[in-house]
Formats: structure tokens, sequence, C-alpha cells
């Protein structure tokens, strides 16, 4: 499935329970927080050993807040008309040049540390 349909899939399901009256920016960009506070919430306060075992042990449940991440990107670049796929498409060829291999590979620094 391509991204444009999960987008007209969302949408779909939010206009069924006529929720488009709620979906603001600010609250698209408050729920996408939300979501994305409930994918940190699974790793907070766990290292090592056990962060791997709970890792294994729920990884259904973090695949769907991620999915929850994806419902809101997806209904926040609608609504902004933003062509998430394209932008996402150029922003990878602008890291790849902010971020050559000669210079950044094994490194953690920021580009503008490089």
């Amino acid at each position: 499935m391509e991204l444009k349909d999960l987008t007209k899939k969302v949408i779909k399901f939010r206009d069924k329970r006529d929720w488009e009256q709620f979906h603001n920016p600010k609250d698209l960009a408050v729920g996408l927080a939300a979501e994305i506070g409930e994918v940190l919430e699974h790793f907070q306060w766990k290292n090592g050993g056990e962060l791997d075992n709970y890792l294994k042990k729920n990884k259904k449940a973090i695949s769907e807040e991620l999915a929850d991440v994806m419902h809101y990107v997806l209904l926040l670049a609608d609504h902004l008309k933003i062509d998430i796929e394209k932008t996402f498409l150029r922003k990878v060829k602008i890291n790849e040049k902010r971020y050559p291999i000669r210079k950044s590979r094994g490194s953690s620094k920021k580009y503008t540390e490089l």
C-alpha cells in the first residue's frame, strides 16, 4: 500500500466519525506529540538487557503506538497540504549532503560539527 492510500484510509476513518471539526493543525500537532510520548514511555527507565527483553515482549504494543504516530503525521500533512512523500524524499537528499559518508560514518556528530 502506498502512502497516499494510507492517507486516504485515515481520512476515511476520520470522516466517518465526523472528527475533521476537531482536527486543526494545533490539535493534530498536540495529538502527534502525545502519541510520540506513548512511544517514549516504552523506553523510559529501562536499559541494557532489561530494555532488550522488554522490547521483544512488547513489540506489538510499540508497533501500534508507531502506527498512531503515523496516523497523526498523515492527517497533519494532509491538513497542511504537504506532500509528505515528496518532502520525505527531498529531506533524505538534504541529509545525504549534510552527512557525507566520508565525514559522518560511525559518528554521532551533528552536521554542523562535521
